[in-house]
């Protein structure tokens, strides 16, 4: 048996940027931390030689890769070669749908999976990781989405990732001390909204708006947010964070009509008005989970603030995807 462990990640300021229709045009940039929320995927011998079983939300037997309904099982094993005689399952901390980039830590979790069961770890990086996971969700099977998930679950850690007008992608890692590591998770709070759903449909209206003027110039500024952001960090100035993310968000919501909501927008400013200096909904939007960054002593008011929401405690991870078992 062979098990991977590929984090979630959370994205600070810069998402969109990530969107090929964008970066292509202008370069895109995003600042993102992965955190201790899992993607587990395991493999084993299946019992019949001839047969390949998946376990995810459904349970599939088939007699060939062609034949699996997962998109992303079938199309990782075609790519991989490898499938017949296969059992793999996936459990996950957090539900899909929940604007942590659930979809490319199994994309990435299942490929360093399969890599280390063909004895081929030593062809595994955390760049080939995300660049192959980009070119399964991106290129094989068209979504329409950025490039920004797959690479953050591949490294793992709090990280500047570029993404050039060539479509390479590189990962600058921001260096914080352990302490100032935990320093910045104590100032920072996540609830959960409910509401799962796909990023497909809201990134699509977000790619083909994007050449419109004022949709790139928000993005631009987005992008903008990234170097002060980092800067930011490393002087511990958790205000001014608060003030990025804040402003980040408030550009974000008019990038597409799925974004936010009456419901998303009152939390949010229940969530200001609590205590905190600034936050964003994770993900494409439309649901999922609302980050906060707040003085530790407004947590509890905040907290108070959304009593209907459902708050979720996490801490920062640093090691991106990762064999844990091989036996």
């Amino acid at each position: 048996m062979i098990i991977t462990r590929t984090p979630f990640r959370i994205s600070f300021v810069g998402g969109g940027s990530d969107l090929p229709a964008f970066y292509r045009a202008h370069g895109g940039a995003v600042l993102s931390t992965t955190i201790d929320k899992y993607m587990y995927i395991s493999s084993h011998d299946y019992f019949e030689e001839g047969q390949i079983r998946t376990k995810y939300s459904k349970t599939e037997t088939v007699n060939a890769v062609a034949d699996l309904e997962h998109p992303l099982l079938r199309t990782v094993m075609q790519r991989l070669g490898v499938g017949e005689g296969l059992e793999l399952s996936s459990i996950a901390d957090v539900p899909a749908g929940t604007g942590m980039g659930s979809s490319s830590s199994f994309t990435v979790g299942t490929l360093h999976n399969l890599m280390a069961r063909e004895g081929r770890l030593g062809e595994v990086s955390k760049a080939w990781l995300g660049e192959q996971a980009c070119r399964v969700e991106l290129e094989d099977l068209k979504e329409p989405i950025g490039k920004q998930d797959q690479y953050a679950a591949a490294y793992g850690g709090l990280n500047i990732i570029r993404f050039h007008q060539d479509d390479r992608v590189s990962v600058e890692p921001i260096v914080l001390s352990e302490d100032l590591l935990g320093e910045f998770s104590a100032h920072l709070s996540l609830y959960y909204f409910g509401n799962q759903r796909s990023a497909s449909a809201i990134l699509a209206e977000q790619t083909k708006a994007v050449r419109q003027p004022d949709k790139t110039s928000a993005l631009k500024a987005m992008v903008g947010f990234v170097e002060p952001l980092a800067h930011a960090l490393k002087q511990a100035d958790w205000q001014m964070v608060g003030q990025l993310m804040h402003e980040n968000w408030m550009l974000k919501q008019s990038l597409a009509s799925g974004i936010s909501n009456p419901a998303i927008q009152a939390a949010y400013a229940a969530g200001q008005q609590a205590g905190a200096w600034g936050g964003k909904l994770l993900g494409a939007g439309g649901g999922g989970f609302m980050l906060f960054i707040a003085p530790p002593e407004r947590k509890a008011a905040i907290a108070s603030a959304l009593h209907n929401l459902r708050p979720f405690p996490f801490q920062l991870e640093t090691g991106g995807s990762q064999v844990i078992f091989q036996g």
